[in-house]
């Protein structure tokens, strides 16, 4: 978001038209989902919003109140009817009798689920005390960056008296759960006229007795705190100032090109992590302020914030007036390891004697000065939406420290936060990782048949997937379609002439500032030809060879510069052919190129195994459904060689083969995945043929 987005009003997405006619739940989902839809309003993942709705009891038939809040882990801008916790009000007021004290609130969670009504299945969240006892149908909790702006001044109090007047109280510091609900019970209570409340170090309520109302009330509230902002920042220095002058664009993506990969090969030692690189104009602002380093170190205030970006950032030390990647490079190792260092002391510092374990020590939020921010996580969306929310911190900062005086969340509140029990209790719930989680793969000839058949299987497994081809238009689709299947976030393209050096080099830096580095590489480009040796040219030899061995050569050599430098190990799989151990007639160029592809991997999968590289080869035969090389030429001149027309080739290949059946992408693809899954982690050096069996192409 830049500074000038975060400055322009939010506009009321009402629509009555639309809304006529819905029930009480269906006009919350549309509030919510109008809610969510700006960043602005609140972070992926963070507030909430709840109604209070009479129903009818499907035990006893009488009419009763009922309580929708969004769910534990929903988000408020993507949820669903489905996403709703459903509790009984009458219920969730006797609690209040159970209640033991502050000491005790966390055991208030273990009784939410007692008061379910209807025998919903989503889990309430830790919020809904907070929507309970609020005497109003309707509420919403959002996380706004001019609001938050507001909460974490160092007089934050006295700023929401002079914005709103009495009509937004304000409430000191509390951690979410049971007590912060009396606490907001009684605010309303003794505040009849308020019509929300700031939260200190945390964000906004606001609430109405109307869907439309409450909704039309939150724009309000936040639209009235950007006006505020705007006057009181004009003219005023932004983070002190600029202290740095940013890079140009494609000099910024140099850079983190450049450090993406080093980063992610510390960080990955428990973990491989994805990357992602942010350097839209509030990112650039804040890492080339003058007060940036002071900022970063206070930390963010938010709790979802926190969560999200941990207690600090690492600032990494660039000079972008005198740029010196690798003396960066040269500093990154023990910058990194300070950060460890001072995590765990940390931890030490505030844990308590049921605190969970350490977590992974290792920073999320890396600020370059003049050049962006980067941020690594487990997957990409989770480095993506980090890096959404570190923004948000930065948009907090730029208004806090530019009208007041900034306050970062104390380290105890943040530590509580993040090592709370029922926090850890959420991570206890995740799914297991699946088995290429976290890994980065190119697969080159990415939009053939063979190509896109791999990507989606590695996608299938978890792994984020560029796709690497000569063919914009197909490349487009095939990404299209992958996309589509397994999400945006997951899935790259780069055009690229595997015969090029400079587009490969260029390739595999562009991979680096998507995702953060590579871990397996499938060299799949291919070209199909045939012609008696007598009636094969030069040219068509020189671009077999260019092809299917100097493309693979090149695309394998960046592949090990990127690879030696995370040290973490990695995969390159080589797509070859029956053909490269088996001669066919009429075909010498692509015979000899595909045994050069072979050799070439044994060559490999030696110089790689020191730094756990490993190379392994599979070899299909006779793929013809959805390959691109028998598209063309290749199936004519194929046909002509075995004496058959295009129908029967296919036939004649199937019946040519010991097992008598197809071979099809999918199969190349399953292979193609045990290379690079864990389930080979001790193979190297290695072929596999998916041929359906040929006696000629056995290895031994």
């Amino acid at each position: 978001m830049s500074t000038q987005e975060a400055g322009s009003r939010l506009t009321n997405l009402w629509d009555k038209a639309r809304a006529a006619g819905m029930s009480e739940p269906e006009l919350l989902l549309y509030r919510s989902n109008l809610l969510g839809s700006d960043k602005r309003v609140t972070n992926y993942g963070g507030g909430n919003t709840s109604a209070k709705v009479m129903q009818k009891d499907p035990l006893t038939g009488e009419t009763v109140e009922v309580l929708w809040v969004k769910g534990s882990g929903g988000d408020v801008g993507t949820i669903r009817m489905d996403g709703f916790a459903t509790l009984y009000m009458d219920k969730l007021r006797a609690l209040k009798g159970l209640y033991r004290g502050v000491d005790f609130e966390d055991e208030m969670v273990g009784y939410l689920p007692h008061c379910t009504f209807n025998l919903n299945a989503r889990a309430a969240s830790i919020d809904t005390p907070l929507h309970a006892y609020v005497p109003k149908k309707h509420v919403d909790h959002m996380h706004p960056d001019a609001i938050i702006a507001i909460a974490a001044s160092a007089n934050s109090k006295a700023l929401t008296q002079q914005i709103f007047g009495g009509e937004i109280g304000w409430l000191p510091w509390k951690r979410p759960g049971f007590e912060l609900g009396l606490w907001l019970e009684t605010f309303c209570l003794e505040n009849p006229q308020a019509k929300g409340v700031v939260l200190e170090s945390h964000g906004l309520f606001t609430w109405a007795d109307d869907a439309e109302a409450c909704y039309g009330l939150t724009i309000d509230v936040i639209n009235r705190a950007i006006a505020w902002f705007e006057t009181e920042t004009a003219g005023k220095a932004i983070f002190g100032g600029e202290k740095h002058k940013a890079l140009a664009p494609a000099e910024r993506r140099a850079v983190a090109a450049r450090l993406m990969p080093a980063i992610r090969g510390m960080v990955s030692e428990e973990a491989h992590m994805v990357g992602h690189f942010d350097d839209s104009d509030a990112v650039l602002q804040f890492v080339c302020g003058r007060d940036m380093e002071a900022l970063a170190a206070l930390g963010t205030s938010c709790p979802d914030h926190f969560l999200r970006t941990k207690i600090r950032p690492l600032v990494v030390d660039f000079d972008p007036a005198k740029p010196d990647v690798a003396a960066t490079l040269e500093s990154l190792k023990p910058a990194v390891e300070g950060y460890r260092k001072d995590y765990a002391a940390y931890y030490d510092r505030c844990k308590h004697a049921d605190s969970p374990a350490l977590r992974d020590p290792n920073a999320i939020v890396y600020l370059v000065p003049g050049v962006g921010m980067i941020t690594f996580a487990k997957d990409k969306a989770t480095a993506r939406i980090s890096g959404e929310f570190y923004t948000n911190a930065i948009n907090v900062m730029r208004g806090a420290s530019t009208v007041s005086t900034y306050v970062g969340l104390p380290e105890q509140e943040a530590f509580d936060i993040e090592y709370w029990l029922l926090e850890e209790a959420k991570l206890q719930r995740m799914p297991k990782p699946k088995s290429l989680a976290g890994r980065i793969a190119v697969v080159t000839g990415g939009a053939g048949g063979i190509g896109s058949a791999t990507a989606a299987r590695l996608l299938s497994e978890g792994a984020c997937v560029v796709l690497a081809d000569i063919d914009e238009t197909a490349l487009a689709s095939a990404a299209d379609n992958l996309a589509g299947r397994h999400g945006k976030d997951v899935v790259r393209t780069v055009q690229m002439n595997v015969t090029d050096e400079a587009a490969v080099i260029d390739a595999y830096a562009e991979i680096a500032v998507e995702f953060g580095g590579i871990d397996i590489v499938v060299s799949n480009a291919g070209i199909a030809s045939s012609a008696p040796v007598e009636e094969t040219s030069l040219e068509l030899w020189n671009r077999n060879l260019a092809i299917l061995s100097t493309g693979y050569f090149l695309v394998a050599r960046e592949a090990f510069k990127v690879l030696r430098q995370q040290a973490i190990g990695g995969s390159v799989i080589f797509i070859a052919s029956k053909n490269g151990l088996a001669a066919s007639p009429n075909a010498s160029a692509y015979c000899t190129a595909k045994a050069s592809e072979i050799h070439l991997a044994r060559c490999l999968a030696l110089e790689g195994a020191d730094a756990g590289i490993r190379v392994n080869v599979v070899n299909p035969d006779a793929v013809l459904r959805g390959s691109k090389i028998w598209s063309g030429e290749w199936l004519d001149q194929r046909a002509s060689t075995y004496k058959t027309d295009k129908e029967g080739l296919e036939e004649m290949y199937r019946q040519r083969s010991m097992l008598k059946r197809s071979v099809l992408p999918e199969d190349v693809a399953e292979a193609t995945y045990f290379f690079a899954s864990e389930a080979s982690s001790k193979s190297t050096g290695n072929i596999i043929n998916v041929d359906a069996g040929n006696v000629q192409a056995f290895t031994r």
